[in-house]
């Protein structure tokens, strides 16, 4: 069998590579800064899923802007998924190496490593897609949403679109879902279980009395900053 010369594989890689790069949402993220998402590509995902299940998901969104959202729930945020949010570039290397080693302990992907912007890339433009591709075109969008937003504007971005539920996009619409309340309204308490069920929000409520959202909220708490 004829073996391919390693010059054409890299020239290959190096057009497909091109050519997915082409595919990055340019004209979108220049709306980001002054403009919310009026859809992201992880609704639309579950949509789909619906759809090919024979089921429509309704969709829940609605935005809210920052200063609406209480201290306590942004701040249970960022102790829950991103800590060193105002002080990386978009990845926390740290973090990745950390992941990285326990899931070789574990021999699974027991932790990721994504920052709340990288999640926000995904959320906004990709897929939940393991895909290799994929979380090479997270890095590249990671990139420009830190090149072109503020650090402010992105988390305004994250807490209203991630997924809190079926269908349930956005701090707002969980408010309004789980405690039948504006998210201005939210309670210390509310707002850190909220942030305890981001991880895994299909298969946890934060109105949930169980083992898992119960351990994580207080682990929250822990780590919050005096009040």
């Amino acid at each position: 069998m004829r073996k391919i010369p390693l010059k054409f594989f890299v020239i290959v890689m190096t057009l497909f590579l091109g050519l997915e790069m082409l595919t990055l949402p340019f004209g979108a993220i220049r709306t980001l800064p002054t403009e919310p998402p009026h859809e992201t590509a992880l609704m639309q995902q579950r949509i789909d899923e619906a759809k090919a299940k024979g089921q429509t998901l309704p969709i829940e969104y609605r935005w809210v802007p920052l200063s609406k959202i209480p201290k306590h729930l942004r701040m249970a945020v960022l102790v829950a998924e991103d800590g060193a949010f105002y002080s990386h570039d978009g990845v926390d290397w740290h973090e990745v190496w950390e992941a990285l080693e326990n899931n070789w302990e574990e021999g699974r992907i027991a932790r990721g490593g994504s920052t709340i912007t990288q999640q926000l890339a995904k959320n906004l433009f990709l897929s939940t897609s393991k895909d290799p591709i994929r979380k090479l075109k997270e890095l590249v969008i990671t990139w420009m949403l830190e090149s072109q937003l503020t650090k402010k504007r992105i988390l305004e971005l994250y807490l209203n679109v991630i997924e809190w539920g079926p269908g349930v996009f956005g701090v707002e619409a969980a408010a309004q879902r789980y405690f039948h309340k504006s998210a201005a309204q939210l309670t210390l308490m509310e707002g850190v279980r909220l942030a305890a069920v981001i991880p895994r929000p299909l298969r946890h409520r934060p109105t949930d009395d169980n083992n898992y959202v119960n351990k994580k909220t207080q682990w929250i708490l822990k780590r919050m900053p005096s009040r």
